[in-house]
């Protein structure tokens, strides 16, 4: 049985990266570094990897929660958190928060740091809530227990659906994204959950990070994943 989940698990992500089938592995899909054409996630081998290591431990652990990810592309991410689910037969919900038509623009005023950003402009970063639900059922990975929620952040992730996380990924660009996403949910996140911060590196994300962390007083260290993102344990 683990030989065959761990066969499984390994395809998935192989398939998702669109990569290590009829593709050679290489440095940018490994790191993460550019918008593949066909792939459904371009978080690279790393950050995926990472998304594994996280949700083994919270499932052999125990720990309480559903799992959510904050802007989600294509859906890769997600479909691997509801694969892994699927391989270690545990009844979690995953949350797909996104607006499902791009980055927004950003709100200046409010958020200065953001002013430079043009992510709102790019094609590439608007995929449909439909596509990314043909993107599930092309796994047969598409049921109950996966949950959209379909909007800007800050208009969705106050919401009693969701009552109790133990995998947080946030995958949101912009300072705005990153902070609505902690303000919303980082206290509904189990002790021994994981945060996952796919753009840390990006300066106004990290801000929102820094700016978070010390108002809540969050000293749990911050572990980078490889040239871009970067996580820590709720202890």
């Amino acid at each position: 049985m683990e030989t065959l989940r761990t066969l499984y698990i390994d395809l998935l992500k192989k398939s998702l990266m669109d990569i290590g089938i009829y593709t050679e592995m290489h440095e940018a899909a490994e790191n993460g570094t550019y918008w593949p054409p066909r792939a459904f996630t371009m978080i690279g081998s790393k950050r995926l990897n990472n998304l594994q290591f996280c949700i083994e431990d919270v499932i052999k652990n125990g720990v309480a929660g559903d799992f959510i990810e904050t802007g989600v592309w294509r859906g890769g991410s997600v479909i691997f958190m509801q694969g892994m689910l699927k391989a270690f037969q545990e009844n979690r919900r995953v949350f797909v928060a996104d607006s499902f038509q791009g980055v927004p623009p950003p709100n200046v005023e409010k958020y200065p740091i953001d002013k430079a950003s043009t992510l709102h402009e790019v094609e590439l970063l608007k995929v449909t809530k439909e596509q990314v639900e043909r993107n599930f059922q092309l796994y047969n990975l598409l049921d109950s227990n996966v949950v959209f929620l379909e909007g800007w952040f800050k208009d969705t992730l106050n919401t009693d659906l969701i009552t109790e996380l133990a995998i947080l990924r946030l995958d949101g660009d912009l300072y705005e994204s990153t902070i609505d996403s902690l303000n919303a949910l980082y206290h509904k996140l189990s002790r021994g959950g994981y945060i996952i911060i796919d753009d840390y590196k990006h300066p106004a994300c990290r801000a929102a990070v820094t700016e978070f962390r010390t108002r809540k007083q969050i000293v749990s260290p911050i572990i980078t994943i490889d040239s871009w993102g970067a996580y820590w344990k709720n202890e």
